[in-house]
């Protein structure tokens, strides 16, 4: 097959496992599984640990032994000296396996693991000195349980499960530019069927889908998922749910589920940067992974009997244990493997150590924040700033779904990443970290307090609330308690990174938000980190991190509240909020003029939106937290 390059950061997302992309022959893929990630056929070529990715409140979270970075390119260098990890490439399979002849519309299939074109073996091109190039198919169908398969051809256009003609088959355009224009013909019975409505799916009154392509198919019952898993070559065992035609580049056939975790240390104080720096060099680690296997811990005087004095002699013993204790966790008997791995905890729990952190002043190599002081005219509005002068975020990637993008539980997903589960100790997730910087702000928990329990905010608040209802009945997504705190904070830092993004110079999608929310009472949280996002960064120069002192916070502050009193679609934005805007009608006043970002950049694929809790509306202007009478700049 051709290669593709791409990112590294890209095979977690979004072309992970089981994805698809286009190759730059033009051919259709999916990437493999994790079964055939990692295959060297070099002795001593293979050395995992210079992947390995140290983050262990993630693996805790997803319930694995080890997170890993995807293999980079690397070809061999002549006269190198000893060279490792050359030639490793993440494999891909091609799909759809169904192609069509764009001159006699004959349709074929091929092995996923065929490499070279596809060439018509009609009889029509006997004639020609070479047979065209097919191209792979539009269609492919999937279920909500994540399988994938190829369309079902033969079956559709003979209205048969088991259809017994072996006819050749034609993919025919009869014009119109619609699915109704596509029609599927058979030459050795004369049948023929067109593609409306394939892609059409209902839900009756007790919530159970059916689509079109499983009921209509044939009258000797159901046409259901069979369980197919292309990317790990399993034709599957029986699944069940219904089939949906698909599109194959449709949004919907692909929604990966990536969890993020912002570094924090084991210890209070953690270790210096030059130590873990150390330890993760590839001899050392490799190493201190050898001690640790056998002996179930790293005594420091066995890995200074074991490695040259010059590494380790800058170091005093100390410090090498608190490195250790960083990298490996503490060793006591009594800690046990994670047994979770099902249902996640809810977001605020899991973030609340990282709230409890930030808004101190952590000095971790990883994690270092510091007090610049809250400009004197926000403190009416806001509690704390911080300069996040580095940060370190690792995002892995646990499975994914198709059709919609709902829940999914770890153990699921995980399962749909390989051919067939692996021992414990061989559990791994694929992961990439960025480093980088940030700003964390947090509001004013009396003022908060004051304006959230108002009857004119929870009002509008609720319509938002009601149309995520109606959207997470629909889809299955996981229930969300939409407050008119996590509106405010939500579009407070929209705001903000649209006016950073002018300010600083970075790219909108290269800035990201990190929300800190919740109303649990004794348990609350308001705050919001800001911070670079770049795949593949060793950091940044400093821009964004500047902007948090007074002098520069409180202009970027007043002018993102500013260009927020009027959107460039005004008044039709803030009149179609009153309704609900945007995607699943679950913002107001909120629109690409003003307070959407690039989805990368929101955690939330910009919903629970709304200038109206900012700045107030045109009929009400103290409704906003910031009221427009005593808006900070004015």
């Amino acid at each position: 097959m051709s290669e593709g390059r791409i990112r590294r950061a890209q095979l977690v997302s979004p072309f992970g496992v089981g994805a698809m992309s286009i190759l730059v022959n033009g051919t259709s893929v999916v990437t493999a599984g994790l079964d055939h990630w990692f295959h060297s056929d070099e002795p001593g070529n293979l050395y995992i640990d210079e992947y390995v990715v140290d983050e262990w409140r993630l693996q805790e979270r997803l319930n694995t032994r080890q997170l890993r970075l995807p293999p980079d390119a690397r070809t061999p260098v002549v006269g190198g000296g000893v060279q490792r990890n050359v030639k490793l490439t993440v494999p891909v399979l091609r799909f759809p396996g169904w192609s069509f002849c764009m001159y006699c519309k004959r349709l074929g299939q091929s092995p996923l693991s065929m490499a070279q074109p596809v060439r018509c073996r009609d009889p029509k091109h006997d004639a020609m000195k070479h047979r065209p190039i097919m191209a792979q198919v539009p269609f492919i169908a999937i279920c909500e349980r994540g399988h994938m398969d190829d369309f079902p051809w033969s079956s559709w256009v003979h209205r048969s499960i088991t259809p017994s003609c072996g006819g050749v088959l034609r993919l025919l355009s009869r014009g119109g530019g619609t699915l109704a224009g596509q029609v599927v013909r058979c030459d050795g019975c004369g049948s023929d069927r067109t593609m409306e409505r394939v892609l059409e799916a209902t839900t009756d009154d007790d919530g159970c889908d059916h689509t079109w392509l499983s009921r209509t198919l044939s009258k000797e019952g159901e046409f259901n998922c069979t369980g197919s898993r292309p990317w790990v070559a399993d034709p599957g065992s029986g699944c069940g749910q219904p089939l949906r035609g698909a599109l194959r580049s449709a949004g919907n056939v692909y929604f990966p589920k990536v969890e993020s975790a912002i570094f924090l240390p084991r210890l209070e104080g953690g270790a210096s940067a030059e130590v873990l720096d150390m330890l993760r060099q590839p001899e050392v680690s490799v190493r201190v992974q050898l001690i640790n296997d056998l002996v179930g811990s790293v005594p420091v005087s066995m890995l200074r009997k074991q490695l040259p004095p010059e590494l380790l002699s800058p170091f005093s013993d100390e410090e090498l244990t608190t490195g250790l204790m960083e990298l490996l966790g503490p060793a006591d008997p009594d800690v046990k493997e994670p047994t979770g791995g099902g249902e996640l905890t809810s977001i605020s729990d899991w973030r609340r150590p990282e709230y409890t952190l930030l808004r101190e002043k952590p000095t971790h190599p990883d994690l270092t924040a510091t007090d610049p002081g809250t400009p004197d005219s926000l403190r009416p509005y806001l509690d704390r700033v911080r300069r996040v002068e580095t940060l370190r975020e690792t995002r892995a990637l646990r499975g994914f779904t198709r059709v919609r993008d709902g829940n999914l539980r770890v153990t699921d997903g995980k399962a749909l990443l390989r051919q067939k589960p692996v021992a414990p100790e061989h559990d791994w997730l694929p992961a990439y970290v960025v480093k980088g910087e940030g700003i964390y702000l947090e509001l004013n928990p009396t003022a908060l307090a004051k304006w959230e329990t108002r009857k004119e905010v929870l009002a509008r608040a609720s319509r938002i609330s009601t149309s995520f209802s109606a959207v997470q009945q629909q889809r299955g997504l996981s229930a969300r308690d939409v407050t008119p705190r996590l509106v405010l904070v939500h579009t407070l830092a929209h705001l903000l990174i649209n006016e950073l993004v002018y300010t600083c110079g970075y790219s909108s999608a290269s800035l990201r938000e990190r929300l800190y929310v919740s109303a649990d009472p004794g348990s609350e949280m308001a705050g919001v980190l800001i911070y670079t996002a770049a795949g593949d960064s060793e950091g940044t120069m400093g821009g964004l991190v500047r902007m948090a002192f007074p002098d520069s916070f409180e202009p970027v502050f007043a002018a993102s509240l500013d260009h927020a009193r009027w959107c460039s679609t005004d008044p039709v934005c803030m009149e179609l909020g009153q309704a609900g805007q945007g995607p699943d009608s679950c913002n107001l006043a909120a629109c690409h003029g003003c307070a959407l970002l690039p989805e990368t950049s929101c955690e939330e694929f910009n919903r629970f939106l709304d200038r109206g809790l900012i700045i107030g509306t045109f009929h009400d202007p103290s409704l906003g937290f910031f009221s427009a009478n005593d808006q900070p700049g004015c």
